[in-house]
């Protein structure tokens, strides 16, 4: 065991985080066998070229992850959400990929993911406390090998 003490580093998180994703991944492709990991992420841009809705994840063996998608406030209920989740679900099948992972908060948007057809999974109450954070998934159809 070594001597040497845990450092936290929060300053370095990004280069921390990107770190454990390189090494997990090399992990798990050697693992599984499957090396197909892609990342993703998609932008709608406004006018002056800021983003104003955005979703980020990533696919791997045959399944796609979405780990963030938001859309600007002033922007919501108009179809913003919708249009991206149905361009991510489209890449997901050009990728090979036959479902569609995602996980959001009591308070975020379920109603939102469920209207989109995807489906409760498991619930994680008291995250954070007095709410829950929810996963869900959605089988693509005509995805995949």
């Amino acid at each position: 065991m070594t001597s040497s003490p845990i450092d936290f580093c929060n300053a370095d998180h990004a280069a921390v985080d990107a770190f454990l994703v390189d090494r997990i991944y090399d992990f798990n492709a050697a693992s599984t066998g499957l090396d197909d990991g892609e990342l993703l992420a998609a932008a709608i841009r406004g006018d002056d070229g800021v983003i104003i809705a955005a979703a980020t994840g990533h696919t791997w063996g045959g399944t796609c992850c979405i780990a963030h998608l938001w859309v600007d406030e002033k922007r919501r209920r108009n179809g913003l959400g919708r249009l991206l989740v149905a361009a991510v679900e489209a890449e997901a099948r050009r990728r090979g990929c036959g479902q569609v992972l995602v996980a959001t908060h009591s308070f975020q948007a379920p109603g939102f993911y469920e209207r989109q057809g995807y489906e409760q999974r498991a619930r994680i109450d008291d995250y954070p406390r007095g709410h829950a954070q929810l996963h869900y998934v959605k089988r693509l159809v005509g995805a995949g090998p």
